[in-house]
């Protein structure tokens, strides 16, 4: 087990002697989680192979599960990849920083873990001060996966980081809760046409004003479409799962909540201890058991920043099943439902 250092370092005012610290782990091949605007990452050195395979064994992270590299500045691109096509610069003029990861072309230094044997890479230039700083000070490009055992709900405040990594990583920086709460959309350009591979916090509505024509890989919805490696981190695997069983009920909003209390219920006759994850429209629907609201449907953005820490509060309990209500699956809500989908393995009850 490591004796891993937690460091505080606030964003508005960055220490430089503890982010210098930080930045030498890096530099000499360790691991450091830090805070980006999306959810926490684990860091290493992108470039060296070593590094990067440490960042697998802490997560426990399938090796055919692709990685995102983080750089700081647009150019520090330029020797990671093949080209930046036309269309990749309308992007970054227009969302970067921020929770966009864009997909191209390797060059030969990333390292084939980075890639996981693909002939493309993906890279993200974040808005967090601290983790662009990191970059900054550690003078290399950072893989950063989510900062989570993998499989569990990705962590959104540091101390769901301490609690999944602490002694399997060398350093976590606890800079305070993401903003944003669900990872990055994650955009091939590696075709004619741009695909979403994972929806997050730009949306396919907003990046169709700035590129035209775009459209969703199938295996968004359906991962059955998957045939061997994933091309973008989280598409494969069951993820962001709490330990109880999750199911999700979706339909008209009055027949949810009657659907929920129905199941809740049938559950609790067989001695089952069952929760309900809600939205502050509903909160006061339902009158008994552990009932936890994401946020409010009139702004999505609160139901993305919670969606995680909510699914996380449920294993400080003793329940056996979630259910959950659906939102709708537009624009943020896209992400939103990706992201519950994959908690709950695709099972999901229609309320008629």
């Amino acid at each position: 087990m490591k004796d891993t250092m937690i460091v505080e370092i606030y964003p508005t005012e960055i220490d430089s002697r503890l982010m210098n610290e930080c930045a030498n782990i890096l530099k000499q091949g360790g691991t450091v989680a830090f805070p980006t605007e999306t959810v926490y990452g684990l860091g290493a050195n992108a470039l060296d192979s070593k590094a990067v395979k440490k960042i697998f064994e802490a997560k426990g992270r399938p090796s055919d599960n692709p990685l995102i590299v983080h750089v700081a500045k647009t150019e520090e691109i330029l020797p990671l990849v093949k080209e930046i096509p036309e269309k990749a610069h309308r992007v970054i003029e227009k969302f970067w920083p921020g929770p966009l990861t864009l997909i191209f072309e390797k060059s030969s230094i990333i390292p084939y873990e980075i890639s996981a044997g693909l002939s493309t890479v993906a890279i993200r230039m974040p808005s967090h001060p601290i983790a662009i700083r990191l970059i900054e000070e550690s003078g290399v490009p950072i893989a950063a996966p989510s900062a989570n055992i993998s499989g569990r709900p990705s962590p959104t405040k540091a101390e769901h980081v301490i609690e999944d990594l602490i002694g399997k990583v060398d350093a976590i920086i606890a800079g305070g809760a993401c903003n944003v709460g669900v990872e990055s959309t994650v955009l091939d350009m590696t075709g004619q046409v741009p695909m979403i591979l994972r929806p997050g916090g730009v949306t396919k509505e907003m990046l169709e004003e700035v590129l035209g024509e775009v459209v969703i890989d199938p295996a968004v919805e359906n991962p059955n479409e998957i045939n061997g490696t994933p091309k973008a981190p989280g598409m494969k695997y069951t993820h962001y799962a709490p330990k109880a069983e999750v199911i999700i009920i979706q339909g008209d909003l009055n027949n949810t909540v009657n659907k929920i209390k129905d199941i809740r219920l049938s559950y609790e006759a067989e001695n089952k201890i069952v929760g309900v994850i809600c939205t502050d429209e509903t909160r006061d629907k339902y009158e008994e058991g552990i009932v936890k609201s994401m946020g409010s449907r009139k702004h999505p953005e609160t139901i993305a920043a919670n969606l995680f820490k909510v699914l996380r509060e449920f294993d400080d309990t003793d329940v056996e099943i979630i259910l959950s209500e659906a939102v709708d699956n537009v624009e943020i809500g896209q992400a939103i439902m990706n992201r519950l989908k994959k908690a709950a393995g695709y099972r999901i009850i229609e309320a008629e």
